[in-house]
């Protein structure tokens, strides 16, 4: 599935992923490939990008990555899937 992360300052990542995990206002929940579609508020907590993804030099530094896993610390945000197309809003 595609993910796009933007940020107020500039978009963070684009590219393929296999899973996203995301702190929901209502609790976390992961999107899988081919979920139906989704709008849902985010609260502060770390966002979980499963598969091997390549980050841009200038945004490193905001993510960490563990093995295959890459994760982002957020502190509020917005996230839309629709045809397999993640958006996830952020600041």
């Amino acid at each position: 599935m595609q993910l796009e992360i933007v940020s107020p300052e500039a978009q963070l990542f684009n590219g393929e992923v296999l899973s996203i995990t995301v702190p929901g206002a209502s609790g976390s929940f992961q999107i899988l490939n081919n979920h139906s579609s989704i709008v849902s508020t985010l609260v502060k907590g770390r966002v979980k990008i499963q598969g091997k993804i390549t980050l841009d030099e200038v945004n490193k530094s905001k993510f960490t990555q563990e093995g295959s896993n890459t994760y982002l610390d957020i502190q509020s945000g917005a996230i839309e899937l629709s045809d397999n197309k993640v958006i996830l809003l952020t600041d």
